[in-house]
């Protein structure tokens, strides 16, 4: 069924478009996308159980060649990363278990979405003194962030980074790391609770990945100039706003 849906298409070009150049911006500073990606699979109109899936594989992809490409992990805070994971991936692969209702899906997709569109709007300040946090504050936010990536599919490090940078958790350079590392394991472990629990396989996922994977080509390298545009950031909150008021009002 996975190979099969690997070279079957049945997707729009413009869908394929859209998610590699989700790819091209989200990874250009260091995400997986799938924020993106789940905002343009809404637009589309594709089913909670195609979207699922390959949001999660999506970033998979994306954030194993940012690593490979760049290998921040040199740049790991372990005292921070590790909590934060062994907290966050259990969490992910049971919310990658649970059978979530189309209705149910699409209203947290909706509200994360638009919780992401307004971080977007937001500056991020940086906070100068650097501390690592309590550990049962790390446990509290990698699960949560776990959770509702195994859940819905959205990695989590949209959230994540913010938090390390405004509390001043770890430096501009470590959050990078930490919130690829994050991204990666919080995915693998949703799309492993979501296969073993037997819930469907899109077909076409295949060609999905491949544009996710073309475009974070691309944004890899625009990321080693970390050029940051205000007018990109509104770009892609109203893409999201547009996304999330869409996936809500498909609810009802």
């Amino acid at each position: 069924m996975v190979l099969e849906s690997f070279f079957v298409f049945q997707y729009s070009y413009w869908l394929l478009a859209a998610i590699a150049l989700m790819a091209v911006l989200y990874s250009s500073v260091g995400h997986g996308g799938a924020s993106g990606y789940l905002a343009a699979m809404a637009l589309w109109g594709l089913a909670p159980q195609e979207m699922r899936p390959a949001a999660l594989v999506m970033n998979i992809v994306v954030t194993c060649w940012l690593l490979y490409r760049f290998q921040p992990y040199k740049l790991m805070p372990h005292k921070l990363f590790w909590p934060l994971v062994m907290a966050s991936t259990p969490a992910a692969f049971i919310g990658g278990l649970w059978v979530i209702d189309v209705l149910s899906y699409r209203l947290l997709v909706g509200l994360l979405l638009g919780l992401a569109a307004m971080r977007m709007l937001m500056s991020n300040t940086v906070n100068q003194q650097i501390q690592l946090p309590a550990l049962w504050l790390m446990i509290v936010v990698g699960v949560l962030l776990g959770f509702s990536a195994g859940l819905t599919g959205i990695g989590g490090g949209v959230f994540l980074s913010p938090i390390l940078l405004i509390f001043g958790w770890c430096t501009v350079r470590q959050s990078t790391a930490v919130a690829a590392g994050f991204i990666l394991l919080n995915s693998i472990a949703g799309l492993g609770g979501y296969v073993v629990s037997a819930q469907p396989w899109p077909l076409g996922t295949g060609w999905l990945m491949l544009a996710a994977f073309a475009g974070c080509l691309l944004g890899a390298e625009l990321a080693s100039h970390r050029a940051s545009s205000n007018a990109l950031r509104k770009l892609l909150a109203g893409v999201l706003i547009i996304a999330a008021v869409k996936m809500v009002y498909s609810a009802f």
